[in-house]
């Protein structure tokens, strides 16, 4: 917890307890910076390694599949389909778990999510959903990748790549525990390759390759709003201004074709000609409150040419 922002509040709570105590850490991984932070809090320490740290836990199958981004929501309900147990599934941001729980919700999954928007309740409630067997699927994001024991989690799924090895360690240790097995399987997009090979380099471990399905179903994430048949709530949203005739707000002259409509400074609409004229608002409208401007910056300039000396 000490690397993950927690350090103000840890001091908090170690400043209410006794000076005369015994405390005792836990880590799956200890570096250089966490170490120094602890350094703070005990004296005379004894250091006590069980197997070797940094390392994920050889009870767990390591898996690699190489996947397009939008058919990685397919392989997942795939998995889902044919394996048996409860999944882990860890997302890189807050919003892309909530995306992933509701999307596998439709799919007709029983899942819940966890991340740091939501309160410590609706966490609380989350996992307990998931251990108790109530939520087959739990989407997080790392702030469930370390300090959390549920016992029984058969498959931990990367659906997006942890952002370093210590990170990989923490999350695909939530399976297989106190010497059960487990399932650990990444997600790993083409480009995203030859980080996944440095991570194998790095915790000298090695991935279990293979490549999913091509006639996986595609997600449509960014699918165009179609303008005909979209509801009027849609189309406002796109666009909450509207165009109101006579009521100060300019339309583009007659044939000037091509004109794109900008805001003046006045709160009406002004027409950019496409063509070699100046720009034009026209004069005061009924109840309108934009100004008329010439092409030129100086006052009394003309169209047609240059501003006459003495005009």
């Amino acid at each position: 917890m000490l690397d993950m922002g927690f350090l103000p509040a840890i001091r908090r709570i170690v400043g209410a307890l006794p000076r005369t105590r015994q405390t005792m850490c836990y880590s799956a991984t200890l570096d250089a910076n966490v170490r120094e932070i602890v350094r703070d809090y005990v004296r005379n320490p004894v250091r006590v390694e069980i197997g070797q740290t940094s390392h994920p836990c050889e009870q767990v199958e390591l898996r690699a599949i190489t996947v397009m981004q939008d058919q990685k929501l397919g392989l997942l309900d795939q998995m889902l389909r044919e394996e048996t147990g409860t999944f882990l599934v860890f997302s890189r941001t807050k919003h892309g778990a909530d995306r992933i729980a509701k999307k596998l919700e439709r799919l007709g999954h029983d899942v819940d999510v966890i991340h740091g928007d939501r309160s410590q309740s609706q966490r609380t409630a989350a996992l307990k959903g998931f251990s108790s067997g109530k939520h087959r699927v739990l989407v997080a994001t790392d702030v469930a990748a370390r300090g959390i024991d549920v016992q029984d989690i058969a498959h931990v799924v990367n659906y997006d790549l942890p952002n370093g090895s210590d990170d990989f360690v923490h999350r695909i240790g939530r399976t297989g525990r106190a010497g059960a097995s487990g399932v650990a399987t990444t997600f790993v997009m083409p480009q995203e390759r030859s980080d996944a090979r440095k991570m194998e380099r790095e915790l000298k471990v090695k991935f279990d390759w293979r490549e999913a399905d091509k006639n996986l179903e595609k997600e449509e994430r960014n699918k165009p709003l179609d303008l005909k048949s979209a509801p009027v709530t849609d189309l406002l949203a796109l666009e909450t201004r509207a165009w109101r005739a006579g009521d100060g707000t300019a339309q583009a002259p007659a044939g000037n074709a091509g004109a794109t409509p900008y805001r003046s400074n006045g709160g009406g609409f002004r027409s950019r000609s496409g063509g070699s004229g100046g720009r034009s608002a026209g004069g005061r409208g009924p109840g309108g409150s934009g100004r008329g401007r010439s092409s030129s910056s100086r006052p009394g300039a003309s169209r047609s040419g240059p501003a006459r000396r003495g005009q």
